[in-house]
């Protein structure tokens, strides 16, 4: 499984991103390895959506990543979030 994800930190910013391993991201977020979120504070996982092939994801990734904050909270607050079952 590929998953696509939002994280978001203290300050209010999202990032989103797609893996196979949600858990181990948001630990290299937090702990410095990616770029864009370093010494950006503390992250937490926000969203989180399945897919079966990494070119699913990738799309879903790539679509997300041009939606503004609002769109991205009202998709946070949806059924098909995977933190909301």
């Amino acid at each position: 499984m590929f998953y696509v994800y939002i994280i978001k930190n203290t300050a209010g910013i999202y990032y989103k991103g797609y893996t196979e391993n949600p858990s181990q991201r948001l630990s290299d977020h937090n702990s410095g390895k990616s770029t864009y979120t370093k010494n950006k504070g503390l992250w937490q996982l926000v969203f989180l959506f399945s897919f079966h092939s990494k070119r699913e994801a990738f799309i879903y990734e790539k679509k997300l990543k041009r939606q503004n904050a609002s769109y991205l909270e009202w998709l946070i607050a949806q059924k098909s979030n995977l933190l909301n079952l």
